[in-house]
């Protein structure tokens, strides 16, 4: 009789102790579905929503429609190669280092299908106009951006002085770019937008070490 009351004993607390397992998993797992909310950023001209956390990694995995951060993130980012593209058009005549020549050529030789890319991208949106926005503001807030008091510079530089100046002013230049790409990770929404950025960030920061290392 002993042996079977303490048998039922044990089997009791056991399953006691399995329900009070399972409770704590299911609250657990409600905390973590509800979790903080997210601000989602609105498509242009729409306002930002607020999102529960389940609600945001769903329509993060179901729905990349670009945002405003990222068309504006391929407009700019096409005039800041652009400028890039001037820059290194330069090189063949006036550089006098042939790594300084080489880098310029590399730069030119991704830059220009990049731009290619955007412009893709922008048309397949219906996005390839400025939707009456100023293209002239979009220039002046791009960060990295040289004046043309510099390109100027650039032009009539040759030699080492050429040399020279095309390394700070390509440094600064992809330091801007590095600067937009971080920004539109994390607020833009497009899944080709976001693989783009992490392109710019990988092969310019490589780019900026190698060209400290020129100076």
């Amino acid at each position: 009789m002993l042996v079977r009351r303490a048998f039922l004993a044990t089997a009791t607390l056991a399953l006691a102790l399995a329900l009070t397992g399972c409770d704590s998993g299911s609250d657990t797992d409600r905390a973590a579905a509800s979790g903080p909310s997210v601000i989602a950023p609105g498509k242009p001209g729409e306002a930002n929503r607020t999102l529960s956390a389940q609600d945001a990694a769903g329509q993060r995995a179901d729905d990349d429609t670009p945002n405003s951060a990222d068309v504006a993130y391929a407009r700019m980012m096409i005039q800041h190669h652009a400028q890039a593209l001037k820059m290194t058009e330069l090189a063949p005549g006036q550089a006098r280092s042939t790594a300084v020549k080489g880098l310029a050529a590399r730069i030119g030789a991704a830059q220009g299908p990049e731009i290619k890319a955007m412009q893709g991208w922008l048309a397949t949106y219906g996005k390839d106009g400025k939707d009456g926005q100023n293209g002239g503001h979009e220039h002046a807030a791009m960060p990295g951006m040289a004046t043309e008091d510099q390109l100027d510079q650039l032009r009539a530089a040759r030699g080492k002085a050429f040399d020279a100046l095309f390394l700070t002013l390509m440094i600064t230049h992809h330091e801007g770019a590095l600067s937009m790409a971080a920004d539109v990770k994390a607020q833009g929404n497009n899944v080709r937008i976001e693989e783009m950025a992490d392109d710019v960030i990988a092969q310019q920061t490589s780019e900026i070490t190698r060209m400290r290392g020129m100076q």
